[in-house]
């Protein structure tokens, strides 16, 4: 679809390295990506953040009073600071004058911040964070989904986390036909614990979705599966430990390289492997995770962002707007609560 000048509101008080590489990755994105960056935030900080940087990009910047730290409780910290950078940065959306957030800050403060102000899309019962792992096929991302909103899940929410992960697949990953995985302890329909074994007849009976079966641990990053749902609980450990072997092989890389002329003229020729290698397997690369199933654009960032980081989750926030995936997926939740409300129907009779 045609590209849009889109306005992206970014919680420039969240994360461990706010606001300068909050600052730096929007002032990159507003020079490359084409997209208007509102600062929420402390103005004097943000002020003294820009100075730093020789850009002639002009940022706008919106006054917010206080930060919801890392330490705080969400809902008691959201409702106690309401003109926190967070709850400004959303009813920017709320109010139109924005088309997504993005955030590095308290990830649980961002949902439900999320929530309060935008409110959840008709047909979904609970948001979910998408997030996009590299797999053995070049090009083929996977989309993981819950990986931290829910801990406690029902089998009607991962049927709407599938639903929601096809219609990203298909639009911003530019998957056909996204082929839909249940992650579980084994491929065999009956393996696993309830939730499992009764999402697996809703996945199977849901026309919306291309429903392939279980997906095991060693299956995620393998390439065969386009989306994969689980509960926040087990999506939000993938995630970290997925997180973690990037590192490890990264620094593997670094450390197993041959020294002195010899390694530095072997590096030098391997230097355009070893920078998509990076690209591959490097979170910073991919942003953050895409807060699914609320009524706004909602991008929540690592807390541990630098510039690079917050340069993707913009990059990130603008393809789920240019592709219209808020309005896709209220699409196909309306058709499920009609696909519902006949096999109701249908059983009554």
């Amino acid at each position: 679809m045609a590209s849009t000048r889109a306005r992206i509101a970014i919680d420039a008080m969240g994360g461990d390295h706010a606001p300068e590489e909050i600052v730096a990755g929007a002032i990159r994105a507003q020079a490359e990506l084409g997209v208007e960056v509102l600062l929420v935030g402390d103005p004097q900080q943000i002020e003294s953040s820009l100075k730093q940087h020789t850009s002639s990009c002009q940022l706008e910047i919106v006054a917010a009073e206080d930060v919801v730290a890392m330490e705080e409780e969400p809902l008691v910290s959201l409702k106690r600071k309401p003109k926190a950078s967070i709850n400004v940065a959303m009813d920017l959306v709320k109010k139109k004058r924005a088309d997504a957030v993005v955030s590095a800050g308290h990830s649980g403060a961002a949902m439900a911040s999320a929530l309060l102000r935008l409110g959840r899309l008709r047909g979904i019962d609970r948001p979910a964070i998408g997030a996009v792992f590299p797999t053995l096929v070049v090009g083929k991302p996977v989309i993981v989904l819950d990986v931290g909103a829910n801990v406690d899940c029902r089998p009607k929410y991962l049927e709407q986390f599938a639903v929601m992960g096809t219609v990203y697949s298909q639009y911003v990953l530019g998957v056909k036909e996204p082929k839909v995985g249940l992650l579980n302890i084994g491929e065999e329909p009956s393996k696993g614990n309830d939730l499992a074994t009764r999402t697996y007849q809703l996945l199977q009976e849901n026309s919306r979705v291309t429903f392939i079966g279980n997906a095991e641990g060693r299956d995620v990053l393998s390439g065969n599966f386009d989306v994969i749902v689980c509960d926040g609980f087990v999506g939000n450990v993938l995630l970290k430990f997925a997180e973690a072997v990037g590192e490890v092989v990264l620094q593997i890389l670094r450390e197993e390289l041959p020294h002195g002329i010899t390694g530095q003229l072997g590096t030098a020729l391997l230097k355009p492997n070893l920078r998509r290698i990076k690209q591959r397997i490097d979170h910073a690369e991919h942003g953050g995770g895409l807060l699914l199933g609320v009524a706004g654009i909602c991008i929540i960032s690592h807390g541990s962002s630098q510039a690079p980081s917050i340069f993707n989750a913009i990059r990130l926030a603008k393809e789920a707007i240019d592709n219209c995936v808020l309005e896709r997926i209220q699409s196909q939740s309306f058709k499920n609560i009609e696909q519902s409300a006949a096999s109701i129907q249908k059983s009554e009779e």
